[in-house]
């Protein structure tokens, strides 16, 4: 394994872009092309060839705002009612705005989109509403395509470097970033004029049934990192409150992807069979109607294709067995499971933090800007709801613009070195122990009692007990946690970003005195939806040291939605009447 090595280094650079997943390089990638005189650096924890929630691939785009199929306004509605109307639509919109262009763009970068006899984009129908599904044939050359542009632009990668903390510079704007070489752990600063964050979501944060640490719905190295250094930098988080959860295969990792299998005729059904929700795509409302049929006398749920030509499951075979996520194909050989003869039996996974999927992240603008000066964040981990891989590519272009502008005008701001000395304090503290608890079991720990404690249906009493218990564990992280080489230190490194998200979303649930976007925030002392007294946003920031939320009114809508639309997904139950 590998040995410490002692050493603090300090590079300077115009913009840094944290995270090569999706959001990272499109970010990196437009602010290099804003001014190629602008130093860039992209830094990942992995390798950037092979890094993020992409790194396998992808089936196809969630949400293409195509013209012909639909426009921003619409699109921006879509997402104000699934997102329960708790929306600042400006991001939504500009995202909306942009989106089909960076669609043309990666076409021109390799990535193939479905398109039908007439060369026209074909997109499916998935949403409750509108059609912004397009299905993406060569899905598995992504990342390479978009690796491929990185290097023609000649961007600086610094791959094997875990960014820790960020610095602030002492008008209170961002100052660049330390991390920590994953290799050796050898530290080093990164100065810069503005920083992107671009780290994915908090996908290691509940446990899975599986008990698997890495066995999650989300990329595994997703553990929360943005979500904490935002935090520590004394950035607002949206909603944390509102948890990701999605339906996925019994006893698998992944989506058992009726989103992908819905247009082709499958759906989600009962245990006689019977459709009982109309739309798959993912919401909380939806979450809850799964939630309530898994537990009734009709559960368990199942993804349902065994009614389909023979024909028509091989090309959804096609699609689910070859990109993304390729272990599928193998995990129903292994099982005994064929589409075309069984029911695939669904579950519900484990509790994270994503806007991908749902509306928890780092609060942003239209411009991608956090409410530090400097410092943006985009995909996943930022605050635009039901994001989504385009989501992360179109606003990490936004983010990438925006930032470049600033860097130009800007100067290198100076830093408090001494924060860089309690940093590297804290960072290596585990590696100077002889013995102690090792990350993995600490790990565990933690994310079991976000399962006990913080997985809705939520209870007060549960959720102040189960703070208690993190407490405990932060306790052992900070006075008996051991590194024993560089690896064991990235994965401590890791639990304390995992600790700092379950403190965060146990405390925003406890702030919202409500019920909210189904299974998400369903919590069983609040029942009801309270629109008069929590119809706005909650936001997590640190000051003085203590965690504290606060209300943010959500902004006029740009788009109008009537009040029988808002209210569209609650009744996403089919009818037992004709």
């Amino acid at each position: 394994m590998d040995n410490f090595v002692e050493g603090l280094a300090e590079v300077a650079c115009d913009v840094l872009v944290i995270g090569g997943g999706t959001a990272g390089p499109m970010a990196a990638l437009k602010a290099k092309q804003r001014s190629p005189d602008l130093n860039v650096v992209l830094l990942e924890k992995a390798n950037v060839k092979r890094s993020g929630a992409i790194s396998m691939g992808m089936d196809g785009l969630n949400n293409a705002v195509v013209p012909g199929y639909a426009t921003p306004e619409k699109y921006t509605k879509e997402i104000t009612i699934a997102n329960d109307g708790i929306v600042d639509q400006a991001p939504v919109f500009k995202y909306a705005s942009r989106c089909y262009d960076i669609i043309q763009e990666l076409d021109r970068f390799g990535i193939r989109f479905q398109k039908n006899a007439n060369g026209d984009f074909d997109l499916k129908k998935v949403h409750h509403l509108g059609t912004y599904v397009l299905p993406m044939p060569n899905g598995d050359t992504v990342k390479k395509a978009l690796y491929r542009q990185l290097r023609r632009e000649r961007i600086l990668i610094s791959n094997r470097h875990m960014a820790t903390r960020l610095l602030t510079a002492k008008n209170g704007g961002i100052a660049g970033a330390i991390a920590v070489n994953t290799r050796s752990a050898e530290l080093l600063v990164l100065r810069a004029k503005t920083v992107i964050l671009c780290m994915g979501a908090a996908g290691r944060l509940g446990l899975p049934h599986s008990g698997y640490l890495f066995g999650t719905y989300e990329n595994p190295t997703n553990s929360g990192e943005g979500y904490a250094m935002a935090y520590h930098a004394g950035a607002a988080l949206a909603n944390l409150e509102c948890y990701q959860i999605n339906p996925l295969i019994k006893d698998y990792n992944g989506p058992a992807c009726a989103y992908v299998a819905g247009p082709f005729g499958a759906y989600t059904a009962n245990n006689e069979g019977r459709r009982f929700i109309e739309s798959d795509y993912w919401s909380g409302q939806m979450m809850q109607e799964f939630y309530n049929e898994l537990q009734s006398g009709k559960g368990p749920v199942f993804l349902k294709l065994n009614h389909l030509h023979p024909d028509t499951v091989g090309e959804i075979e096609q699609i689910l067995h070859k990109v993304e996520r390729p272990s599928r194909g193998r995990f129903h050989q292994a099982r005994g499971t064929d589409y075309r003869e069984n029911m695939i039996e669904m579950h519900i996974s484990e509790i994270g933090l994503c806007s991908g999927h749902s509306a928890s992240g780092v609060f942003v603008d239209e411009y991608a800007r956090t409410t530090v000066p400097g410092l943006y964040a985009a995909g996943d981990m930022a605050s635009v709801p039901h994001n989504y891989m385009l989501g992360a590519f179109t606003n990490g272009a936004i983010a990438g613009e925006h930032a470049a502008e600033i860097a130009l005008e800007s100067d290198l701001p100076d830093f408090d070195s001494d924060l860089v000395r309690l940093e590297r304090e804290r960072v290596l503290a585990p590696t100077r122990r002889d013995d102690g608890i090792p990350p993995n079991q600490l790990e565990y720990k933690a994310r079991r009692l976000v399962n006990d404690y913080l997985q809705p249906p939520k209870v007060t009493a549960k959720m102040q007990i189960g703070q208690t218990r993190l407490a405990e564990a932060r306790d052992d992280l900070e006075t008996a946690l051991v590194a024993r080489n560089a690896h064991e230190l990235m994965r401590s490194l890791e639990v304390s970003s995992i600790l700092d998200c379950a403190d965060m979303a146990a405390h925003a649930s406890l702030y919202r005195a409500e019920s909210r976007w189904g299974l998400y925030h369903n919590r069983v002392d609040y029942p009801e939806k309270d629109d008069a007294n929590w119809f706005c946003h909650t936001l997590v920031r640190k000051i003085d040291g203590r965690m504290v939320s606060e209300k943010r009114t959500v902004q006029p809508y740009i788009v109008p939605v009537e009040e029988e639309e808002r209210t569209a997904y609650d009744r996403l139950r089919v009818s037992n009447t004709a």
